[in-house]
């Protein structure tokens, strides 16, 4: 369907050219990521949005330290490779022009309403909270988001594996300019693509994804 075509322009870029993004289009992405849904419309998203390419090559960097010391940490030496290894996709972002850190904050499901109320169990609490619509709704902007810019001709990459060194990026960025509670939840990357070709990765059938009850 041509109306869906938005959609399947989207794809994971990690090559950028230099060409900087205009601020009006930055806010434009941002506003467009705030329309996503989000549980009980608390909206609980904050987007930091960094320009400075010397701010985005010294938080690359601290991924960089962050992944070295955790990769010490390994007894199985197999792992610690596989973690270092890791590195150069954690940081793939630091030739972009713009990184934007997505922070997620609280969220009160009903499985904490009722173990605060001492109506359930800590285990019965669990099964309560596994949805959790908190992180959901930091999904679905992030996704919005991602869709407006391919929309607009530029280039996204939803990475988490940054966030290993969420304490160091925010205590570089000022833990004043983060809303209280909140904690980086995922990083992208944006740019203009170095190239506008590229497949997306095969997907699953729909016959093994979907099931329609009659």
């Amino acid at each position: 369907m041509e109306e869906l075509a938005f959609i399947y322009r989207r794809r994971s870029v990690r090559k950028f050219t230099a060409d900087p993004v205009p601020e009006e289009h930055i806010r434009e992405l941002v506003k467009a990521a705030s329309f996503a849904p989000s549980g009980s419309n608390v909206q609980n998203w904050q987007f930091v949005v960094v320009v400075d390419k010397a701010k985005i090559e010294e938080i690359a960097v601290l991924v960089e330290k962050k992944n070295v010391e955790l990769a010490a940490r390994f007894k199985d030496q197999s792992k610690a490779e596989e973690l270092r290894g890791m590195v150069r996709y954690y940081t793939l972002f630091r030739d972009a022009p713009v990184l934007v850190l997505v922070y997620a904050g609280p969220y009160v499901t009903l499985g904490d309403t009722l173990l605060a109320d001492g109506a359930i169990t800590p285990e019965e609490a669990a099964h309560f909270t596994q949805p959790a619509p908190g992180i959901q709704s930091i999904a679905a902007a992030m996704e919005n988001l991602q869709l407006a810019a391919a929309s607009l001709g530029y280039g996204t990459c939803w990475m988490t594996g940054p966030t290993c060194a969420s304490a160091e990026i925010t205590a570089y960025i000022g833990a004043a300019n983060i809303k209280s509670g909140y904690y980086l939840a995922a990083v992208t990357p944006l740019g203009v693509p170095v190239s506008s070709s590229g497949s997306q990765p095969s997907r699953k059938p729909l016959e093994e994804i979907m099931t329609i009850i009659r």
